[in-house]
């Protein structure tokens, strides 16, 4: 958070330097503390509305929502708020504050494709990331990510409104910034954010099921998949358990470094090592 701040005041300050308006600074003081503010209250349920979740209802979903309860019990924490996504595409995510304001989020597709065993070892895997209070970092980051998308937003326009006069340099510079460092800093932040806990939480999820086949064939499953989620934004691909974009193995070792999650094939090899019988 404080390192967000350091980016947006940071920024203010270039380009109240550049077009010699203090108030530019003074906008993006309150701006970084303002986002920092909205991220931590209320960015679980920007993530539930930009990915298109409904609140499951128990008459409809009851199956469900006694899976999510009884795994949440076993694991000693409150029972989340369980959302669908209506959508052929496996997927699942978790977000929230903290666990007492978690939400577990599955597509319908997943509720189709998936087994007990296998709905089960996902289930686990989103209610270990709530444990291991992963959801609150991970939510902020797609407020963050999409405050970093406003601002290259802001420089094409800085950059295309002044093209001509003394501020052409600072448009070019805007530009630059735009095309190199944003999507770079918003692709590590999430990575940093998601990739190894990742990895925590299949194996906190074996723990909590003692079945670590069950998970690892979800995951094949969802591998296997030719779906696309339709509605995951780039900024909350993170918050999946699998990359909604699917990055394929065929995908360039660029793409493969800069992706959110571990290669799925890694993570089932790490499952099937803890031993169990498929």
């Amino acid at each position: 958070m404080l390192v967000f701040i350091g980016m947006i005041v940071g920024i203010g300050w270039f380009l109240s330097y550049q077009f010699q308006d203090s108030s530019i600074l003074y906008i993006a003081i309150g701006a970084s503390v303002l986002m920092n503010f909205w991220a931590y209250w209320f960015s679980h349920k920007t993530v539930v509305r930009i990915t298109g979740a409904k609140e499951a209802s128990i008459q409809q979903y009851s199956e469900l929502h006694n899976l999510v309860e009884n795994l949440a019990i076993t694991a000693g924490l409150p029972k989340p708020k369980v959302y669908v996504i209506e959508d052929q595409s496996p997927n699942a995510f978790a977000t929230g504050r903290d666990k007492h304001h978690a939400i577990i989020a599955v597509s319908t597709g997943l509720l189709q494709d998936l087994n007990r065993v296998e709905l089960e070892g996902v289930i686990a895997h989103e209610l270990a990331h709530i444990g291991n209070n992963d959801m609150l970092l991970s939510t902020m980051a797609v407020v963050f990510v999409g405050v970093l998308t406003m601002i290259a937003d802001l420089f094409i326009y800085s950059g295309s409104s002044r093209s001509e006069g003394n501020n052409q340099g600072a448009g070019i510079i805007g530009m630059l910034v735009i095309v190199i460092l944003m999507p770079i800093i918003g692709t590590l932040l999430r990575m940093a954010i998601s990739r190894k806990r990742e990895f925590l939480a299949d194996a906190s999820a074996v723990r909590l099921t003692r079945y670590p086949d069950g998970l690892a064939s979800a995951l094949q499953k969802i591998s296997d998949s030719s779906y696309q989620l339709r509605q995951a934004p780039e900024s909350a691909a993170h918050l999946f358990i699998s990359d909604p974009k699917r990055k394929t193995s065929k995908a360039s070792m660029l793409k493969k470094l800069f992706s959110t999650h571990p290669p799925i094939e890694k993570r089932i090899t790490a499952l099937r090592s803890m031993g169990g019988t498929v």
